[in-house]
């Protein structure tokens, strides 16, 4: 049994879920998936796995045997790269995860700029409009929106987006436009709510206090991109960055309300677990984020601020 892949497998069987998957992501076959764990388990005189016809998990052995062995691999992983960065450059798979929007706006254009600059570097980028488990769902690293709570995790701020207040001209026509926080009494949202069940309430800076503010609304989606077309289909007034809707309020499709109360500008962070802060792949990806990011508010400070 080579006991180092089979840690390998045992641990992407735990974040993902399942025999067939870990097999697919490792490229290996599912016999050889399935002897890897029943050597392991013969090995170690325990049973690491329950399996059951709907899922895997971990056994209480199982879950103490994943932390221990989840970091020994990443501390291995480590020390491979940083040694192959003293004699070239990081090398390896990094796993990513970040806002879909956010994401496909500004990092996904940037790509080849980081790769012509780290060849032997392979991203595996998940986006996402919630917030992964890192650690379960075996990323690296991932960029967030909004203020970092979870104290498991490092967080290094980059920017802060400028955002703004907007509905449709059809929705504006049909119900008014509002000139004071007052009048959103007789006006409806469209609710914004996180895979976490998060739900994001309207915000305004008023005599240096955040006012939050509760709206009623019909309509509730999980996804940024069918947040702004929810609002330009007229369901109501939405709170988003001003990057998001650039190209509606050029054209029309959108409009800006409220322009005298300010909303929170909205934190952008990068963060990853403790045990990946001498990753040198996160590292040069964090570094090459904060770099374009940076540039960009020094270009557009319209639309972000650097921290």
């Amino acid at each position: 049994m080579d006991r180092l892949q089979a840690m390998q497998v045992f641990r992407r069987i735990v974040e993902l879920g399942g025999f067939g998957k870990a097999a697919d992501d490792l490229d290996l076959p599912r016999a050889t998936v399935s002897l890897l764990i029943q050597q392991l388990e013969a090995h170690l005189g325990v049973q690491l796995l329950q399996r059951t016809t709907r899922q895997v998990r971990a056994t209480l052995d199982g879950e103490a045997y994943y932390q221990r062995c989840g970091q020994l691999l990443d501390d291995l992983d480590d020390l491979e790269g940083s040694l192959s960065a003293q004699r070239s450059q990081p090398r390896g798979t990094l796993r990513v995860d970040m806002p879909i929007a956010f994401g496909c706006h500004w990092i996904l254009p940037r790509l080849a700029d980081f790769y012509r600059r780290y060849p032997a570097l392979q991203l595996d980028i998940g986006f996402h409009d919630r917030q992964v488990h890192l650690q379960r769902e075996g990323v690296d690293c991932a960029i967030r929106a909004g203020n970092i709570t979870d104290q498991a995790l490092v967080a290094r701020p980059i920017v802060r987006l400028h955002q703004l207040t907007c509905a449709s001209p059809d929705y504006l026509a049909r119900s008014g436009t509002p000139r004071q926080l007052e009048d959103l009494a007789t006006h409806r949202a469209i609710s914004f709510a996180s895979g976490n069940g998060r739900y994001f309430p309207f915000e305004f800076e008023v005599a240096g206090q955040v006012r939050e503010m509760q709206m009623p609304g019909e309509l509730t989606v999980n996804n940024a991109d069918a947040y702004v077309s929810a609002c330009e289909a007229g369901f109501g007034l939405i709170q988003v960055p001003r990057y998001h809707v650039q190209r509606q309020l050029a054209e029309g499709r959108l409009i800006q309300v409220l322009s005298d109360y300010a909303v929170p500008l909205w934190p952008i962070s990068a963060v990853y677990p403790p045990h990946r802060q001498l990753s040198p792949r996160v590292r040069v990806f964090i570094d090459w984020v904060i770099e374009v990011l940076h540039g960009e508010a020094d270009r557009r400070g319209e639309l972000m601020v650097k921290i």
